[in-house]
């Protein structure tokens, strides 16, 4: 069970960065410019772990390789990009809460993981505490929004999940690396077709695209493969809850934002929620044969 609550915390680690990506991005990069902020975002984190792992893929990696970076770099990283544009932050964070709900869906499919009733408790009290802590309903709503939100939630947890599968007994860091390159690849040229020359950046802009790439990317991903390899995807989705939590705390902190009474009551759904989803409450199947990766 130490073992476990370990990697609980290191694969919150994960959805912390990612939270503290939306305050960077919406602040210090360019908003104009999607598809080459996601090439820039994934490029240098999947050399960072190339040059980390030292190894290539093989085999059936190249495919799998190909197909994780279409699904949970190049189309997820766009996806939540658009939505980020379209939506009010409470609505694309609601949108995207019930991930959990999902991966123990496609995981149940997938990886015969049948959610326990903590589980699925963990995830409907997670999610009411996102939309008490978020969704204020006085916002217009745009449709291509929701769209694209939810789009990203489905890609990213079929690919989470797929990762998953496909990892069993493998080298995350290896795998991370090859994802998130062969991702960036997609998107260059792209990018280039569609919006032109790569955008001018500023020395504020350069130093928050290293701190998107390297810690909310680079190590975040890292983080939170490893965790999906020793935990049951629930508890991993569960966790991804602290995304919201962290942004909301993020505008208390920086922005002087007063957090409401009800913001404290969701905040306390949300972290019910998570805890219910902890080590122990499921068991997970026994896991698929081992993938070897390349060998040193």
């Amino acid at each position: 069970m130490e073992a476990n609550s370990r990697w609980v915390a290191l694969t919150a680690v994960a959805p912390v960065a990612w939270g503290t990506n939306y305050y960077v991005t919406h602040e210090f990069l360019p908003t104009d410019s999607p598809l080459y902020g996601a090439a820039l975002r994934a490029l240098p984190a999947g050399l960072v772990l190339l040059a980390l792992a030292r190894r290539r893929p093989r085999g059936v990696w190249w495919g799998r390789s190909a197909v994780l970076g279409l699904l949970n770099v190049s189309v997820f990283f766009v996806l939540v990009y658009a939505a980020s544009q379209l939506l009010p932050t409470s609505v694309a964070s609601t949108v995207m809460a019930v991930s959990p709900l999902t991966m123990m869906l496609i995981a149940w499919s997938l990886l015969a993981e049948r959610p326990g009733t903590a589980h699925l408790v963990g995830a409907a009290t997670g999610l009411a505490g996102v939309g008490l802590m978020l969704f204020t309903g006085t916002e217009g709503v745009s449709v291509p929004g929701v769209l694209a939100s939810a789009g990203a939630m489905l890609v990213s947890a079929f690919g989470h999940i797929l990762t998953k599968r496909w990892n069993a007994g493998g080298a995350v860091l290896a795998s991370t690396a090859w994802q998130l390159t062969a991702g960036a690849l997609f998107l260059l040229p792209v990018a280039a077709a569609v919006e032109g020359p790569p955008p001018a950046l500023s020395a504020s802009a350069l130093l928050a695209f290293g701190y998107v790439s390297v810690v909310a990317t680079a190590l975040a991903f890292t983080m939170w493969f490893a965790g999906l390899r020793r935990l049951p995807a629930g508890t991993v989705g569960l966790i991804g809850l602290l995304n919201p939590v962290t942004g909301v705390l993020l505008g208390t902190v920086v922005a002087g934002e007063a957090l409401t009474v009800r913001q404290l009551c969701g905040l306390g759904l949300v972290l019910t929620g998570v805890a219910l989803g902890r080590p122990g409450r499921a068991r997970p199947s026994p896991r698929p044969a081992p993938v070897a990766c390349d060998a040193p």
